[in-house]
């Protein structure tokens, strides 16, 4: 790593910023709001801290294991919390950005500092003893998979998951591209906007749009782009969007006049697709939990002209009891799930992921998928999604409902990705498609 122009200050800036990302999430807020409280959003003191935050979230599962062994203790969570940030802050620094030794120095003595001012003395005088031995540190992998978590940031049971999912060689092929950044995605609101109206105003901003071979009405560019000053997101032309996401609603087929539920809607994206798949004439009944998501919802709502939605802050178990049963002609369950698909948008989220997390997240998608069963009319339509690669939360679920409810029938899907490890269900891999993992399995109840 070349000299970077940041001293004492900007290391206490880092630290406080590491402690934040624990409490807020995303961890981009967490730093948003530490640059703009010390006032330096925007500078290039900023693009350089970033790149070093960013580069310790993306290694923290690294990280953590070198504090752990250093300091002998079996969870890193045990420790103070500003001991653990700086810490963090520290490995980061000293084992893979590879340091001026000037900035070594203000790094052992100024932070050790600074914590102590925040916390207690003590706390800094231990930051300081250990400062050494992780400055010494060798990193010595154990096998083919801690290998592999060094080589690509990324957990070693994820890996040895994949790759007897995939194979080494394809498996490999995923954990590059779970460290490649995506483009940026929006959707055209047909209701508002052509595709073609949309690329020509992003030319004109300096883009370089393309038209996805996937889905039609999605559009990616490099950016960055401020979509709060652009025209044609203020104006609901546009929905940022995933163009894997924006498949789920194309599967799910909304017909103008139908009746739909959107059992997880909130922020909005598909329940807003859908609207305009039903050319805004109908019903979408829109359940969700999460007061500050329904915000947003109702903001995108109102930006893009969507006026048949109707809003629940409701578990979408509760719908039948709400709605009734066999009320709906389509179901929308995009269910909450680990988003293991979406590593390469979320920084610190390979390391949040928990295989015994698996099973707990599961069981709530099974208990959403029994619920929407009952809502469905005979001959109607659930598609069921989620952005996770773990099987236990899509084919072995899927499989799951099937062998329970006779009265459930699999619709084959062919278009646009590839099949997944059950027949007649989808997914869309980062690897194969650039976009982020996603599943699809559409599921029809039998007419009486």
């Amino acid at each position: 790593m070349p000299k970077v122009p940041i001293g004492s200050k900007e290391l206490r800036i880092l630290v406080e910023t590491v402690k934040l990302a624990e409490e807020i999430k995303p961890s981009q807020q967490a730093k948003r709001n530490v640059f703009r409280k010390h006032r330096i959003l925007g500078t290039d003191v900023d693009r350089v801290l970033t790149a070093i935050f960013y580069n310790t979230m993306r290694r923290l599962g690294i990280i953590d294991k070198v504090i752990s062994d250093v300091t002998k203790v079996p969870n890193v969570l045990i420790l103070d919390p500003w001991l653990r940030a700086a810490l963090r802050v520290a490995t980061n620094l000293l084992l893979f950005d590879r340091i001026s030794d000037k900035l070594k120095r203000l790094l052992k003595w100024k932070v050790a500092d600074y914590i102590s001012a925040m916390t207690h003395p003590y706390v800094g005088m231990y930051y300081w003893r250990v400062f050494d031995e992780i400055e010494k540190y060798e990193i010595r992998p154990k096998d083919k998979d801690e290998e592999l978590e060094i080589k690509y940031l990324l957990p070693s049971w994820f890996i040895s998951k994949m790759r007897s999912l995939l194979g080494d060689s394809e498996a490999e092929e995923l954990f590059k591209a779970l460290n490649t950044k995506l483009p940026i995605s929006v959707r055209v609101n047909t209701l508002k906007a052509s595709v073609e109206e949309v690329v020509e105003e992003l030319r004109k901003l300096g883009e370089n749009p393309v038209v996805s071979s996937y889905v039609p009405v999605v559009v990616k560019f490099d950016g960055p782009l401020d979509f709060d000053n652009t025209r044609i997101y203020r104006e609901g032309k546009v929905v940022i969007q995933e163009e894997a996401a924006a498949v789920a609603s194309i599967l799910l087929n909304p017909k103008p006049g139908e009746t739909v539920v959107d059992m997880c809607a909130a922020p909005g994206g598909k329940t807003t697709h859908i609207a305009e798949l039903m050319k805004n004439r109908g019903i979408i009944y829109a359940f969700d939990i999460d007061k500050y998501r329904i915000r947003r919802m109702k903001e995108l709502i109102r930006r893009t002209g969507v006026r048949i939605v109707k809003i629940f802050k409701e578990d979408a178990n509760r719908a039948p009891e709400i709605l009734g049963e066999e009320v709906a002609d389509k179901v929308m369950l995009d269910a909450p799930c680990t988003a293991s698909g979406t590593i390469m948008k979320n920084l610190e989220l390979r390391w949040r992921l928990r295989p015994d997390g698996i099973t707990e997240i599961a069981q709530q998608q099974y208990e959403l998928l029994k619920t929407a069963t009952k809502l469905v009319k005979p001959g109607g339509n659930i598609l069921y999604c989620t952005c996770s690669l773990f099987p236990e939360e899509n084919e072995e679920l899927i499989s799951k409902i099937l062998r329970e409810h006779s009265e459930m029938e699999l619709v084959p899907l062919k278009k646009p990705y590839s099949e997944g490890f059950l027949k007649g269900t989808m997914r869309a891999w980062p690897h194969r498609h650039g976009t982020v993992g996603f599943f699809y399995a559409l599921l029809r109840k039998k007419e009486k």
